[in-house]
């Protein structure tokens, strides 16, 4: 679905995957422009539900205007995705049928400069996906202008495996001495002067954004959180559907399926025992390897590229 230039990332994927019940209970985590909310609620039918999160106040309002068409089957809920198993109390619901994950950030979001999650563009260093007036959490450009040049360097590194890490803080801390950071284009600047020969096609500044927007967000600890309270919310027979845009969430979303879909190592006389061996296992892969973008839909969104899914069902023992 598009709207307003937003294109939702392997959406018939999606659905596939959810293999969604006519009269089933559902939630997406990330409504951001409601194209797989709009399509699951159509594949449901008018005696299924499903819940919508979003932390982004800006998606709360776009899926006030979904509500008015879906108004029997959609609610919308202004939260992270690691607060579900409280949304769905408040919704009456305990287990669900299905889970979508939609992680990273929306077109909406890069594509609003006040945002500041682009260095396409210039604006406030920002980066909150909650810029609401309650959010209490800290802004790129908090971060930028207290944090020493160390940390500075872990977050790059950790969160942007950027191999200049150590430099571009160094200069950060010293530029910031003459002139806070206060705009995307000043820091985006900074990346250009100090590593100026990056592969072409990449920025220099695409590593360093990445890396606030995740330490911003909390993103990986929010994403770990939010796995941990949808494999429990989900009834048997459930699909948890998972997208992730770059290898730090897909390394978690891999790992924790993994853990979930395998026995655990057992040493010593237990081993031997048949109790041990023939363990029923409460979820199962649906697919092994990620499901990607065709090369079509790929060219119609170039966004798309690095998307990856993975899905998860429980098994009803």
């Amino acid at each position: 679905m598009a709207e307003t230039g937003h294109i939702s990332v392997l959406a018939q994927e999606v659905l596939t995957g959810l293999a969604p019940k006519p009269d089933g209970f559902y939630l997406d985590t990330t409504f951001g422009a409601g194209g797989h909310s709009r399509a699951i609620l159509d594949a449901i039918g008018k005696r299924g539900k499903l819940l919508a999160l979003d932390r982004d106040p800006d998606a709360i309002l776009r899926g006030e205007k979904l509500v008015e068409l879906y108004p029997r089957q959609l609610t919308v809920k202004h939260a992270t995705f690691q607060k579900l198993g409280a949304m769905l109390g408040e919704w009456g619901v305990d287990k669900v049928d299905g889970i979508l994950f939609d992680l990273g950030i929306s077109s909406f979001q890069i594509d609003q400069p006040e945002r500041g999650f682009s260095f396409r563009f210039d604006g406030p260093l920002d980066m909150r996906m909650d810029h609401s007036i309650d959010s209490n959490s800290k802004t790129a450009a908090d971060l930028v202008n207290t944090m020493t040049d160390r940390a500075l360097a872990d977050i790059f590194f950790k969160y942007g495996e950027e191999s200049q890490s150590r430099k571009i803080a160094r200069a950060i801390v010293q530029d910031r001495d003459k002139k806070p950071f206060t705009s995307t284009e000043q820091l985006a600047k900074l990346a250009e002067r100090v590593i100026p020969n990056r592969k072409r096609g990449i920025h220099p500044a695409t590593k360093i954004f990445q890396a606030l927007r995740i330490a911003v967000n909390s993103e990986l600890e929010q994403l770990e959180n939010g796995l941990k309270a949808a494999t429990n919310a989900l009834a048997n027979g459930g699909r948890l559907v998972v997208i992730s845009f770059h290898s730090l969430e897909d390394r978690i979303v891999k790992q924790t399926f993994r853990r979930l879909t395998s026995l655990p190592i057992i040493t010593g006389p237990a081993a031997l025992l048949p109790q041990t061996k023939n363990v029923p296992l409460p979820f199962r892969l649906i697919n092994k390897k990620p499901i990607v973008p065709t090369l079509e839909e790929q060219q119609l969104n170039p966004r798309s590229r690095s998307a990856k899914m993975r899905i998860l069902e429980r098994v009803a023992i």
